[in-house]
């Protein structure tokens, strides 16, 4: 089955003004008062929660598996007036395509559960390395601790109306496996004249992590004042019972 991030066209299709305007809220508020600079997304995907950080003037740098995703951002950032550096990376070998520091380097869009937990640990470290001295290291998930116990099978997003009037709407079915991963199948249905007239169906395979897992290793690392709240921040207070996705930024010790 395709994934999604083969499919830019069908990626982006829920991405608005409203929700970029609530995404750079959302910077506004988790950066403020902090000296960010310069940023490195090492997730960037097509850019839909990085490229607002630029109206803040942040110097932006991302980085992705997906050709076709960094290409998309590209584009994006481009007919936005956006300058950023972009590469081609594994985050789970990231100093192996950079070779300066940054002020906060972060993964965005759920992406660390795309590796195992053993692997996760090794993402942070790579990511650390790569952390400023007195900079922050960031990433965003959803709410795993809270999926694995509840074993949700199916989540609806509210709709998306294209320009020429029709709408999109799109289910997830999770399949809970054996081994404690999930498959995560999106399903896109098109609707015209209160017809279906197109279907797409796409496959994701996560590694639930425990938040605990996370901050300890950040903890390990020697990050202070680590800070967990609900993404986007405006959601309100992090409650682990409630909360369907959080973002965690900790402080890198000078």
């Amino acid at each position: 089955m395709a994934s999604v991030y083969d499919r830019t066209d069908i990626y982006d299709l829920f991405d608005s003004p409203k929700k970029d305007a609530q995404t750079l809220s959302h910077w506004q508020t988790v950066f403020d008062g902090m000296p960010i600079r310069s940023a490195l997304d090492v997730s960037i995907g097509t850019g839909s929660l990085t490229l607002p950080l630029g109206q803040l003037g942040v110097s932006l740098y991302g980085s992705d598996l997906s050709d076709s995703m960094l290409a998309h951002c590209r584009k994006k950032a481009d007919e936005r007036g956006i300058a950023i550096d972009l590469r081609q990376s594994d985050f789970r070998d990231l100093t192996s395509h950079f070779d300066r520091s940054f002020d906060c380097v972060m993964s965005t869009g759920n992406s660390l559960a795309y590796v195992t937990n053993n692997e996760i640990t090794g993402v942070l470290e790579q990511m650390d390395a790569l952390v400023e001295s007195g900079g922050y290291l960031y990433f965003d998930l959803r709410n795993w601790d809270r999926i694995v116990g509840q074993k949700k099978r199916f989540y609806c997003y509210n709709p998306a109306f294209l320009p020429n009037g029709d709408r999109v709407n799109l289910m997830q079915v999770w399949d809970h496996l054996s081994d404690g991963s999930i498959v995560f199948n999106l399903v896109y249905t098109f609707e015209r004249d209160n017809k279906i007239f197109q279907k797409e169906r796409f496959e994701e395979h996560y590694h639930p992590v425990p938040q605990k897992l996370l901050l300890d290793k950040l903890t390990q690392l020697g990050y202070q004042d680590i800070r967990v709240k609900a993404f986007p921040v405006q959601f309100g207070a992090f409650d682990i019972e409630n909360t369907e996705w959080y973002c965690v930024l900790a402080h890198k010790a000078k």
